[in-house]
């Protein structure tokens, strides 16, 4: 399997304008991306962006970096333009999307969304966790799956949500935007229109079961730190100011 991770960042964040760049324990946020991106040890990686200083500072720490337009409407339009950029011969078998604002991301964690990749019926894999605190399971903010155990590790994903779901006893889980495409997977997607669905929970990947495609998610220990707030930033400087 020929893997190729790429991470999309754009410095038009609104709630933390310029994060890519934002500098922690020395390094800008997105070189700790792609360090631990390499770390995992699955192959090429590469920062899609639309802003010349993210790629400036990409390619300054050793890393590839590739130019994309500006008027992307989500990271995985972005990312299918950078592998087309990358890799106009079409060798490479599967894209891993990996958030540009997860500094703290354990490469295991990347590894571990290859999994389902095992079963050649599934299109896209990601990533959950079980639901362990009590004021998550309302929360709107934290994305659930609903979906059929396969496994003590696996689930097939049913339907993705913001609401409290499924009812009953039971757990829940956490879903982590961390995504794997078979290639033909990511092309077919990104050339299909938004959803209902999508539309309505502000869930693009809605949109690929609504299409039909299958969905699997490996069950983690695990949710890495996103970077969206002013706080959150702090909470990673404070963690690799440790390393």
């Amino acid at each position: 399997m020929s893997i190729l991770i790429l991470i999309p960042a754009r410095m038009a964040s609104t709630r933390l304008p310029g994060k890519p760049l934002a500098d922690i324990a020395g390094k800008p946020m997105i070189v700790h991306v792609a360090e631990r991106s390499a770390r995992s040890g699955l192959g090429r990686v590469a920062v899609a962006t639309d802003a010349a200083e993210v790629a400036d500072a990409v390619r300054a720490h050793g890393f590839e970096a590739v130019m994309t337009r500006a008027d992307h409407q989500s990271g995985s339009d972005r990312i299918f333009e950078a592998l087309q950029s990358l890799d106009p011969a079409g060798s490479v078998d599967t894209v891993i999307n990996v958030q540009g604002d997860l500094p703290t991301i354990d490469p295991e964690l990347i590894r571990a969304a290859l999994r389902p990749f095992d079963d050649a019926s599934v299109d896209i894999a990601t990533l959950g966790v079980e639901i362990v605190r009590e004021e998550e399971r309302a929360n709107p903010n934290v994305v659930k799956i609903v979906g059929s155990p396969l496994s003590e590790s696996r689930l097939r994903a049913l339907y993705f949500t913001r609401a409290t779901a499924p009812w009953g006893e039971g757990p829940l889980y956490h879903h982590i935007g961390l995504y794997a495409y078979r290639c033909a997977a990511l092309e077919r997607f990104v050339g299909l229109k938004p959803s209902p669905l999508e539309t309505r929970e502000r869930l693009e990947q809605l949109r690929a079961l609504e299409a039909g495609m299958r969905i699997d998610a490996e069950i983690v220990h695990s949710v890495p730190l996103g970077v969206d707030t002013p706080e959150d930033l702090e909470r990673a400087r404070d963690i690799l100011s440790q390393d």
